[in-house]
């Protein structure tokens, strides 16, 4: 597989210098400063891409090209948004950028409920608390009917972590879920806005009455628009699944979520430049996933890897968790990517903040020390794997 690294554009604090150094191939970027559902220009990803190169690297994937939440709920100007999708596929083809990673999740990208969770070693790492996610849909977003989506245990707990949250508390889990993981990736909240809360339910309601199934027309319209793009030009779209991989998230349908979600994605459209990117830390959040399984079995349409690893905990918590441990079991996932022959672009995904990570200023799970420690990880366990290979 080909090693790559998240990069943010030339504002990032972690330099394409830096990346050099410690063994990066390919970048994965995207044009941050391009509104959503504006059209990417050939000289704009030209002029990133010859920026990129000139460090000795190359733009491996974009992460991501956003789909507008227009084509999600199918609002009226979904065609011609879709058809800006077109023409900057067409440009990234042109510019021989072939891999684009993007997700169909409404509203909100992935959610974790604590960005610095401490760790015995004194390291912090993305944490996902159910109650308190719960907490935030039904006292501070308020949602109508949020209570009938939840146990009569869940809400008293609920109910309990209310009596000693403070307005900092509720402050710093607005920041957490819905500002500080959207808005650094072109999500619909952005640090700085007035009044997140209130813009999120706006949003909310723009998906009033969708259903999973409804979710999967709309998706299956994006897809079938743009496969003969991707057929002209070759570029493999994946989706990245569901993060975390709830079938439901503030009442909004989920739909790439487990191995039945991915098989129906391949089947509804099915051309190979619809494939999935697979990643594993999302997979491993969901106590039902197999990951090891679904990684046998979808290996053949996985366009793009993430290497991360999850615990689950009890009462539907889980933690990001060192890239040697957790669910996913990244070895055996190398195994099974190697097999495929395509040097498949894989970039470690959302390490733990070490040596001062946490003081850097960089964004939720993109530390760049952890990343580096997990990229090393990785790459020691692709060369056992490569040293297994060439004595079978």
């Amino acid at each position: 597989m080909e090693k790559t690294w998240r990069w943010f554009g030339k504002k990032d604090k972690i330099t394409l210098g830096m990346l050099r150094q410690i063994g990066v191939e390919g970048i994965v970027t995207a044009l941050h400063e391009v509104s959503n559902g504006e059209i990417w220009t050939e000289e704009a990803i030209r002029d990133l891409k010859e920026y990129i190169e000139s460090y000795g690297m190359r733009w491996s994937v974009v992460e991501s090209l956003p789909v507008c939440e227009a084509i999600k709920y199918a609002g009226p100007e979904r065609d011609s948004l879709i058809e800006k999708y077109r023409i900057s596929l067409a440009n990234l083809g042109r510019c021989g950028i072939k891999t684009v990673c993007y997700n169909f999740m409404p509203v909100l990208d992935w959610a974790r409920t604590d960005l610095r969770h401490p760790w015995p070693d004194g390291t912090t790492s993305l944490y996902f608390d159910y109650v308190r996610f719960v907490y935030f849909d039904v006292k501070i977003l308020q949602r109508e009917g949020a209570q009938k989506d939840y146990s009569a245990d869940v809400l008293r707990k609920v109910e309990e972590l209310d009596r000693t949250m403070t307005e900092q508390d509720r402050h710093q889990l607005v920041e957490n879920i819905i500002v500080k993981t959207q808005g650094f990736v072109n999500g619909n909240i952005s640090e700085g806005d007035a009044e997140p809360v209130r813009k999120f339910k706006d949003l909310l309601a723009l998906y009033d009455g969708l259903t999973a199934e409804r979710l999967r027309a709309n998706m299956k319209y994006f897809l079938e628009a743009i496969m003969p793009v991707c057929d002209e030009y070759g570029i493999n779209m994946c989706v990245h699944p569901d993060d975390p991989p709830m079938d439901r998230v503030f009442g909004l349908p989920r739909i790439v979520t487990n191995a039945d979600d991915v098989r129906w994605l391949l089947k509804a459209v099915d051309n190979f430049h619809n494939g999935f990117t697979f990643c594993a830390g999302s997979l491993s959040a969901g106590a039902y996933n197999d990951v090891v399984a679904m990684a046998r079995e979808f290996a053949p349409r996985t366009h793009f890897v993430h290497l991360r690893s999850c615990d689950v905990l009890p009462g539907g918590n889980f933690i990001e968790a060192p890239h040697t441990a957790g669910r996913a079991h990244l070895v055996e996932l190398i195994r099974i990517f190697e097999k495929e022959g395509r040097n498949l672009p894989m970039r470690v995904d959302h390490g733990k903040d070490i040596l001062g990570d946490a003081e850097g200023g960089y964004n939720p799970g993109y530390g760049f020390y952890g990343r580096m420690w997990a990229l090393g990880q990785v790459t020691g366990m692709m060369a056992a794997v490569a040293d297994e290979n060439s004595k079978n």
